[in-house]
């Protein structure tokens, strides 16, 4: 089947927000993981979610995606699944690439949701391939199998695929994780230009001097809810690191930038 152009796809209308969760709730064997959280992502935010391991951080994501049942409301479950994967780009925590699949051609699988069933890309969506290959640095290894890179570079790759869909939303849980730190700062910056350009970022870490260099805003989960919603500066307090954390933090204002440092465990 030939690709048909844009003007023949069909229009695909996202909300006026990008995200917006209402009374939120998911329990898993008869545990209680999180109750009643609301909250909206606009376009233009970068939003960072936070918590310690088991706070529900994933369950949330996935909740809010429709893939696991919850109670309540969300705007991107409710859509059908073509809908969804025109509105929000997913990456998920489990990242291993396990066929032998060029670099090139999963990143491309990105656009499938943009394309006719078994149309070829076109010039348009070749461009947002090569686009997300360059964001990630993957030039030299665009020909390579994906599924022999390291674990880092595969998470880039995957990363790539996610930015190639092109989304007005995207979601990824642990994104930085496994990267080396000057990948990590890159991939970063790649989700705040994003929400610069208007489209909008919401992304799970457990780096809070990412968090706190990066997000335009964070949101931390614990006891069972939502702590604190907001700014960097109003979320890394030491009095809120110390309720979820228990650790005390070190957290200043410098010439280039916040700077964010976990201390010691209380």
């Amino acid at each position: 089947m030939s690709a048909t152009s844009p003007s023949e796809q069909p229009a695909h209308t996202p909300p006026a927000e990008n995200l917006s969760i209402q009374n939120l709730s998911v329990s898993l064997r008869g545990r209680d993981v999180f109750r009643d959280v609301s909250f909206d992502i606009q376009p233009g935010e970068f939003v960072g979610l936070l918590g310690p391991n088991g706070a529900g951080k994933t369950t949330l994501m996935r909740a809010a995606l429709g893939l696991i049942a919850a109670k309540g409301n969300s705007s991107l479950a409710a859509l059908t699944a073509a809908d969804r994967a025109h509105a929000v780009a997913w990456m998920p925590q489990a990242r291993e690439i396990a066929w032998p699949i060029a670099v090139e051609r999963l990143v491309a699988l990105g656009r499938l949701p943009h394309l006719p069933q078994g149309a070829r890309l076109t010039p348009q969506d070749q461009a947002k391939v090569d686009q997300a290959i360059d964001q990630m640095g993957l030039q030299p290894m665009r020909h390579r199998a994906a599924s022999r890179l390291s674990g880092g570079e595969q998470a880039r790759v995957l990363i790539a695929r996610a930015l190639a869909q092109d989304t007005p939303l995207l979601m990824a849980d642990e994104p930085a994780a496994g990267l080396d730190p000057a990948h990590q700062i890159a991939t970063m910056e790649i989700f705040a230009r994003l929400a610069q350009e208007g489209r909008s970022a919401f992304v799970s870490l457990h780096d809070l001097g990412l968090a706190a260099r990066h997000c335009t805003r964070l949101i931390l989960m614990g006891d069972h809810g939502v702590l604190a919603d907001g700014p960097p500066d109003t979320v890394l307090t030491p009095d809120l690191m110390a309720q979820a954390f228990g650790i005390s933090v070190w957290h200043q204002q410098t010439a280039q930038g916040p700077v964010f440092q976990p201390l010691e465990v209380l």
